[in-house]
C-alpha cells in the first residue's frame, strides 16, 4: 500500500512518479542553454569555426521542433511511461556520444540524435501530469514543471562556463554533455514509481501524416534557425512555400484518415482534427506561440550587453533577476490560485508587457541594464505564472486520450514561436542597430515585445472562457471512439 499526501489525496508513490518526470523535463532545455557558452571551446578543440557553432545549435533545435508532435503521439499510441524511458535512455547514449566524439561531424550527428530522443521524452512528461492527475494536484504538477523549466534556464546560462572553465577531470567542453548521464540515472531509477493510467488499443502509427508533418515542419524551422546566419538566400523562400503546401496536404490528410475511422480502419491520425479543433485550442496554441515572442531576447540581451561593454560574467549577473523570477512564478501559482483560480495566465503575460515596458525606458534613459533588475525580475516572474497557466488551459481543451498530442503540440509550438521570434524579431534589432545603434535597436524590441505579449494576455482571456474538459468519463464518452460507455481514466493505479 502507498502512503498518502494528506495535503491532497494523492498518493506518495505519484509524487515520486512527478518529479522523475521533471528529469525529462530539465534535460532537453537545460542541453539547449548549457551549450551556448561552450561553443568556443568546441571550436577550439575540434575547429570547424562559426559553420560548426551554428550547426551545433541548429541540428538540436530543429530536429527537436520538428519531432515533438510525433513524440507526443508515440506516447498516446504505445505508451507514455515507455516512451518516456526509450527516449530518457537514448538521450544518455546521445549525450555520451556528444562528449566522446573526436570529429565535427560525430558531434553533429549526436546533438541529431539528442534533439530526436528529447523530442520522445519530453511530451510524455506533461502528458502524464495531464493523465495522472486532477485539480490542484494537477495544478500543484504543472506549477513545479514551470519552475523546472526556468531552472534549467538559469542553471544553462551559467553551468556551461563553470563546466568549462573547471575542467573537471580534464574534460573541457565534454564535461557539458556527461553532466546529462547522472541525471538521466536518477530518471531511470525513479521510473520505478511511474505508471501511465491509460493505455490505447490496437491502433496504428500514421506513417503517412508523420512524413507529412515532419517535411512541413523542417521546411518552417531550417530556414529559420539558419536563414539569418546565412543572409536570407533564395531557397529559405522557397522552403517556405513549400512547407505551407505540405502542411496544407496534411491537414487534408488527417482529415480524411480521420473519417475513415468510423468505416473501420485502425489507423488514428497522427493530429486528429477533432482534438486540434476542440474549443478553445486554437486561441489557447496562439496565445501560447506569442508568449514566447520573448525567446529573441536572450540573444538581444547579451549582443546589447557586449556592445554597451559588460563582461560575460557581468552579462550573466544582469540577466539573472530574469531567471530567479522565472524560478519562482510557477511556484506561486498553486497558492494564487486559492484566490483567482481563472486569469492567472492573463496576469502573468500583463506583467510581462509592464517590465518590457519598464525595462525599455530604464534602457533608453540609462544606457546601461544593469539599472533594469527590477523590471527584468517582474518579466521573469510573469513569465513563471503564465507558463504553466497557458499549459494548464491548452491541454484541459484537448481530450485526455491525446495527452501525448497536447503535450507535443504545445512543446512544438514553444520550440517553432522561438525560431520565429530569433528570426524576426532579431532580424528587427540588427536592422535597427546597424541603422541607430544597440540601445535604440533594443529599447524599440522590448516595445514590440510588450505589445505581442498584451495581445497574448487577451487570447488567454479569450481561451479561459471556454470550459475546459476536467471529467475523464466525459473526455473518453465523447472523444475515444474505442471506449466502452461509462469507462472512466483511473488517475492513479494504487499500489
Amino acid at each position: 500500500m502507498t502512503s498518502t499526501s494528506s495535503a491532497t489525496g494523492t498518493s506518495a508513490r505519484t509524487w515520486l512518479g512527478v518529479v522523475t518526470l521533471l528529469a525529462g523535463t530539465l534535460l532537453p532545455p537545460l542541453d539547449f542553454f548549457i551549450v551556448n557558452l561552450a561553443i568556443p571551446s568546441i571550436q577550439d578543440d575540434l575547429g570547424g569555426g562559426d559553420i560548426l557553432g551554428q550547426q551545433i545549435v541548429a541540428s538540436y533545435a530543429a530536429t527537436y521542433a520538428v519531432m515533438l508532435t510525433l513524440g507526443g503521439r508515440l506516447g498516446d499510441l504505445y505508451g507514455r511511461r515507455r516512451v518516456f524511458l526509450i527516449g530518457l535512455v537514448g538521450f544518455a547514449l546521445a549525450s555520451l556520444l556528444c562528449g566522446a566524439a573526436g570529429e565535427p561531424w560525430l558531434l553533429i550527428v549526436g546533438r541529431i540524435l539528442q534533439g530526436l530522443t528529447a523530442a520522445l521524452m519530453a511530451p510524455q512528461s506533461l502528458a502524464l501530469i495531464r493523465a495522472s492527475l486532477d485539480g490542484r494536484d494537477q495544478t500543484i504538477a504543472l506549477g513545479f514543471h514551470g519552475a523546472t523549466v526556468g531552472l534549467a534556464a538559469v542553471i544553462g546560462q551559467s553551468l556551461g562556463g563553470l563546466l568549462v572553465t573547471a575542467d573537471i577531470w580534464g574534460l573541457g567542453w565534454r564535461s557539458i554533455f556527461f553532466i546529462n548521464l547522472p541525471v538521466a540515472a536518477l530518471g531511470l531509477l525513479g521510473s520505478l514509481f511511474l505508471h501511465d493510467p491509460h493505455t490505447r488499443g490496437a491502433e496504428k502509427l500514421d506513417a503517412v501524416g508523420a512524413v507529412l508533418l515532419f517535411t512541413g515542419l523542417a521546411g518552417i524551422v531550417v530556414p529559420l534557425l539558419e536563414g539569418q546566419a546565412l543572409g536570407w538566400p533564395w531557397w529559405c523562400f522557397v522552403l517556405f512555400v513549400v512547407a505551407a503546401g505540405v502542411l496544407h496536404r496534411f491537414w487534408r490528410y488527417e482529415s480524411a484518415l480521420d473519417g475513415n475511422r468510423s468505416r473501420g480502419r485502425n489507423v488514428m491520425p497522427l493530429v486528429p482534427p477533432r482534438a486540434v479543433t476542440a474549443p478553445g485550442v486554437r486561441v489557447a496554441l496562439v496565445s501560447v506561440a506569442l508568449f514566447y515572442s520573448i525567446a529573441a531576447f536572450f540573444l538581444i540581451f547579451s549582443e546589447h550587453e557586449q556592445t554597451v561593454g559588460r563582461t560575460p560574467l557581468q552579462a550573466s549577473l544582469d540577466i539573472l533577476p530574469l531567471g530567479i523570477g522565472f524560478l519562482i512564478g510557477p511556484l506561486t501559482v498553486p497558492h494564487l490560485m486559492r484566490f483567482m483560480p481563472r486569469r492567472i495566465a492573463a496576469l502573468g503575460l500583463l506583467l510581462e508587457t509592464i517590465g518590457f515596458l519598464a525595462f525599455a525606458g530604464l534602457v533608453a534613459a540609462f544606457d546601461q541594464t544593469p539599472w533594469a533588475a527590477a523590471p527584468l525580475a517582474l518579466i521573469g516572474f510573469g513569465q513563471g505564472l503564465a507558463l504553466p497557466s497557458l499549459i494548464r488551459i491548452t491541454v484541459t481543451h484537448i481530450p485526455r486520450a491525446f495527452a501525448g498530442l497536447a503535450s507535443g503540440l504545445v512543446n512544438a509550438t514553444l520550440q517553432i514561436s522561438a525560431a520565429l521570434s530569433v528570426a524576426i524579431i532579431g532580424g528587427i534589432f540588427y536592422a535597427a542597430a546597424d541603422a541607430f545603434g544597440s540601445t535604440h535597436a533594443i529599447t524599440t524590441v522590448s516595445l514590440l515585445i510588450a505589445v505581442l505579449l498584451f495581445l497574448g494576455a487577451l487570447l488567454s482571456l479569450r481561451a479561459e472562457r471556454v470550459p475546459a474538459l476536467e471529467t475523464p468519463a466525459k473526455i473518453v464518452g465523447a472523444h475515444d471512439p474505442d471506449a466502452k460507455e461509462g469507462r472512466t481514466l483511473s488517475p492513479v493505479r494504487e499500489q
